[in-house]
């Protein structure tokens, strides 16, 4: 039976984890990369969130490293990262059905314009302000249309709305108007009433979000940010914001996280921040997810959400 070492959120974290992976995965041995009883070159998997600088470089042995988030590009960025390990990012059922929540949530607070009840709250104050836009009448552009993608884009289907998608390469999909490639990128902005952003980093995405990208929305969009934060180029946003072009945003990313004390985006009276929270599932969901990725790939079989470096992620 495999081993695998946990340095997953740090030495406070080593309890919880191993009692996750005791309840879902009993038949796979764990210890915790902080442990003085063990060495982590006995393992054969890690699951890893943050590293400390050269612990990628001790893993070079190993059989597979399992992330703890979607996005893994600070991980290969290293130069400690060992390229000949397959890497795992997460996944799984509830991972996708957190995001979808989360996106719902997002989609009818701009519609509603929530976020001006919020500041009416902090200054009690009692004003009926209405709006009348509901879901079924939206129209939602999800930009990319992977794992997550899909699982958002079929949760809005079925709660009525009008969902359109964009992803760099074509897909296949009932109920929702795709597009894929560059040349169809601005057709699929000028459609879409909400903009939901759940692109990968890679070079050619980083920055996508700028003022001239913002421009190809219809006046009063809304925006929302579960990608990465490199992909917003926040003045740009905040200007768009400020002209009344887009009605509101919902940020859940930031460049820098946590997200800085001095940041615009805190105090915008448009903008709604959530701190990285979309979908970040239980313990057990991704212990779960982390203990199926380990038998696939004793198996011989490719993780469905297995980094592949040409495409970058």
């Amino acid at each position: 039976m495999p081993k695998l070492v946990i340095s997953a959120d740090g030495p406070d974290a080593r309890e919880s984890w191993r009692a996750a992976f005791a309840r879902v995965a009993p038949d796979l041995e764990t210890f915790s990369w902080y442990d003085s009883g063990h060495d982590p070159s006995e393992a054969q998997y890690a699951f890893v969130w943050e590293p400390a600088p050269g612990d990628l470089a001790r893993m070079a042995h190993m059989r597979g490293i399992l992330s703890v988030a979607a996005g893994v590009n600070h991980l290969v960025s290293r130069p400690d990262f060992p390229a000949n390990v397959p890497l795992v990012r997460m996944g799984g059922e509830e991972t996708a059905a957190l995001m979808a929540d989360y996106v719902l949530w997002a989609t009818v607070s701009l519609l509603r314009d929530a976020r001006k009840w919020a500041l009416q709250q902090q200054e009690r104050v009692w004003e009926r302000y209405l709006a009348f836009r509901t879901i079924e009448k939206a129209r939602i552009g999800i930009l990319g249309f992977g794992n997550l993608g899909s699982a958002v884009a079929h949760r809005l289907v079925r709660c009525g709305a009008t969902v359109s998608a964009w992803s760099r390469t074509p897909h296949q999909a009932e109920n929702i108007q795709l597009f894929s490639g560059a040349r169809a990128l601005e057709t699929f902005l000028g459609q879409v009433d909400i903009l939901v952003n759940l692109l990968p980093s890679t070079p050619e995405t980083n920055g996508l979000v700028n003022a001239a990208f913002l421009a190809n929305l219809p006046e009063g969009a809304g925006v929302i940010n579960v990608g990465r934060g490199e992909h917003v180029v926040v003045s740009d946003l905040i200007e768009t914001l400020n002209s009344g072009r887009l009605s509101g945003a919902v940020i859940d990313v930031a460049i820098k996280e946590p997200l800085e004390k001095h940041s615009p985006l805190w105090t915008h009276p448009r903008i709604t921040i959530t701190p990285h929270v979309a979908s970040e599932a239980s313990r057990d969901a991704q212990a779960s997810y982390v203990a199926q990725s380990i038998k696939e790939l004793e198996a011989g079989q490719m993780p469905h959400l297995l980094y592949r470096p040409k495409r970058g992620y």
